[in-house]
């Protein structure tokens, strides 16, 4: 009886021989997941149950370049027919594989799959596999791999965080130096040449390798206690609409922020905390007032607009009711972009050691808001808010203190000139 010849490296038996039904691998580039694929697609449509067995890369021409030559190669004489044209190859046993662009979602529907590999998933609409090829695992309770380099934190980034929660579900994440057959001087090459993001994403798999690294979390300043002295208390606060009662917590919805800053004479800015969580509207305005009651601020700065005006109505009745009143003054983004707004109030800052963090739980958040700024798939709710303190804290350029002891007298008190 004839045997397959399969030569796996060590983490291609890993992923093989674990028993989760969905699998996702994050892998860099010649890491050796394409013959993974392969072999992962010739094993199911061999196991002699019933079903389809689907190879889907973003296009069908991704698909004939990528994995027709690699099958033909692993499977070799137990490939009985091949159809170039509808890209089925078909095994001993009538066990057909067929290969699949995700670009022509059509041609996927009304099926029953056995087995699913989708290669570079990244660069696929999530929809595909959601709506289409989800349900056509049903029936069969079908099995699924997904594999590919990460672009950024999308869909794939999202995937490949559930599955290390959910049930039948199993992750991995390999980079290029994980098969060995590839040349580490080959690899060191790359590092030397290759812009930094790209060796990231494409060598080292890396989730966050398209950011741009305006600001290096390693470089910020931690404190644990607040140095004495004379401090103006500043309040900046960045809304994110309101959550409705018993809404869930959802990922993708922004955060409000509140920014604690205290400033000094000499403009260091010691961010004392900064509370963030997706509130209702009443849980805002009281989120806001005992953070002013807890610091007594100078001045509370609040984003203006739609949200903003919400939030006034109960805190005014907070403040009649407590007969504890307190100005918010409204502040805008000056005709700025969002992302030379926020670079402009705190990049120089951070680079002359001008901010200092206290240490916090919120600490890990913001960092990785400020270590992937600006994303579109990273929130940027808590250094937009930090980022408003620059429109309060003004220190003067001058500490001259002798006005009052100059010969000017005003001719008219009253007006003062």
């Amino acid at each position: 009886m004839e045997t397959l010849d399969l030569s796996l490296l060590d983490w291609q038996r890993d992923v093989l021989s674990n028993a989760a039904r969905f699998k996702v691998i994050a892998a860099g580039r010649r890491t050796g997941k394409s013959y993974l694929a392969a072999v992962s697609l010739i094993l199911s449509a061999l196991n002699g149950k019933p079903g389809k067995v689907f190879y889907v890369a973003p296009t069908q021409g991704q698909a004939r370049d990528v994995m027709w030559n690699t099958l033909y190669e692993v499977a070799g004489q137990f490939i009985t027919h091949q159809n170039i044209n509808n890209l089925e190859l078909t095994l001993h046993g009538g066990h057909k594989i067929h290969l699949k662009g995700a670009d022509r979602p059509d041609t996927l529907r009304g099926v029953s799959l056995k087995h699913l590999v989708m290669d570079e998933y990244a660069f696929m609409k999530p929809d595909v596999f959601e709506s289409i090829l989800r349900p056509a695992l049903s029936d069969r309770k079908g099995t699924a791999l997904f594999i590919g380099t990460p672009e950024g934190r999308n869909h794939f980034y999202d995937l490949y965080l559930g599955a290390h929660d959910w049930k039948d579900w199993a992750h991995f994440h390999y980079t290029s130096f994980d098969n060995p057959i590839v040349d580490r001087e080959e690899i060191e090459h790359a590092r030397s040449t290759l812009p930094n993001y790209a060796f990231l994403q494409e060598y080292m798999a890396s989730f966050d390798a398209k950011t741009q690294g305006h600001f290096s979390p390693d470089s910020f300043d931690y404190y644990e206690e607040r140095p004495q002295g004379r401090y103006d208390v500043y309040l900046g606060i960045d809304l994110a609409g309101f959550k409705n009662v018993g809404m869930r917590k959802s990922k993708k919805r922004d955060d409000s922020a509140i920014a604690v800053v205290y400033v000094n004479d000499e403009g260091h800015w010691y961010v004392e905390d900064i509370i963030h969580g997706q509130w209702s509207l009443d849980d805002t305005a009281k989120n806001i007032f005992s953070t002013v009651e807890k610091h007594r601020p100078v001045i509370t700065g609040i984003e203006k607009g739609i949200a903003q005006q919400a939030v006034f109505s109960p805190l005014q009745d907070m403040m009649r009711r407590t007969s504890r009143v307190f100005r918010l003054e409204p502040l805008s983004h000056g005709n700025q972009k969002k992302e030379d707004r926020i670079l402009w109030a705190l990049a120089g800052r951070f680079e002359n050691r001008l901010i200092h963090l206290k240490k916090g739980a919120w600490n890990a958040r913001f960092e990785d808001e400020a270590g992937n700024f600006p994303s579109v798939l990273v929130h940027d709710d808590l250094i937009d808010a930090l980022s408003y303190v620059d429109q309060m804290a003004r220190v003067p350029y001058y500490t001259r203190t002798d006005f009052d002891n100059d010969d000017y007298e005003p001719l008219d008190a009253v007006a003062g000139y």
